[in-house]
């Protein structure tokens, strides 16, 4: 049965006419459709993680919800890929008070803290594209015309996913799909406290560094860059937000 999340205005326009579910080449190529938005502050790992499964859950068995978005930040906390090599990890689990998750995204282990802006994507990419490469590089420009549009050179290096500015990764991305609905997604460094991801490889690359917008633009606040995001994202994938 299809879940009673709030729903936009329009909504049951979309269950009266199903929206066409077709391999494009670009959001664009349809007209603007709603996604919810989970607009929260500092959220414990596991309560987030459970949310998304529930709205993963949701689309799968009623394909025609509206797409979501959560933004939040998230307590301390280390997060390893599928397949992620734990000796990327320099403490052990074990003997440690830090908390370390082992969750279905793609990636090697990366870090968690306030000032760490995090966005968790659900869509259903037969809206858009059923390539997950596709889907990556439009979550890196998301990223990346935010910080060009401050003026830094955002980039993506070869072979790698993320966005780095100067050398310094400052935006990491994981993400998971089931029957083409996503899950997990990117979180961009802010104004975090970097001391943590001492304790990792971030992201298994060991002669890269890890940075923060804060470093290029000391008065810059992650609110400011949460509003960022929330128009760079409704462009590129062509939704309009209604606040969940």
């Amino acid at each position: 049965m299809c879940s009673r999340e709030q729903k936009p205005e329009n909504f049951f326009y979309f269950l009266l006419h199903p929206l066409t579910f077709l391999d494009i080449n670009s959001s664009c190529d349809r007209p603007k459709q709603p996604c919810f938005l989970f607009n929260q502050g500092i959220v414990p790992y596991q309560l987030a993680w459970e949310h998304q499964h529930r709205l993963v859950g949701e689309r799968l068995d009623c394909p025609h919800l509206p797409d979501a978005l959560l933004l939040l930040e998230h307590p301390p906390v280390y997060t390893l890929g599928t397949g992620a090599n734990p000796e990327f990890v320099k403490f052990s689990a074990a003997q440690s008070d830090w908390e370390l998750y082992r969750v279905e995204r793609g990636g090697e282990v990366t870090y968690h803290c306030p000032g760490q802006l995090v966005g968790y994507p659900i869509l259903n990419l037969r809206r858009y594209r059923t390539d997950l490469h596709w889907y990556l590089r439009q979550l890196e420009e998301v990223v990346i015309q935010v910080v060009r549009n401050y003026g830094l050179p955002g980039d993506r290096l070869a072979g790698l996913t993320g966005v780095w500015v100067a050398g310094h990764k400052i935006a990491a991305i994981g993400i998971k799909a089931r029957r083409w609905v996503t899950m997990h997604g990117f979180s961009v460094n802010v104004c975090p406290d970097l001391a943590g991801f001492e304790r990792i490889v971030p992201c298994g690359i060991r002669d890269k560094p890890v940075g923060s917008l804060s470093q290029f633009m000391p008065e810059i606040t992650l609110e400011q860059v949460r509003q960022d995001i929330k128009i760079a994202f409704s462009q590129i994938f062509n939704i309009y937000f209604v606040e969940s």
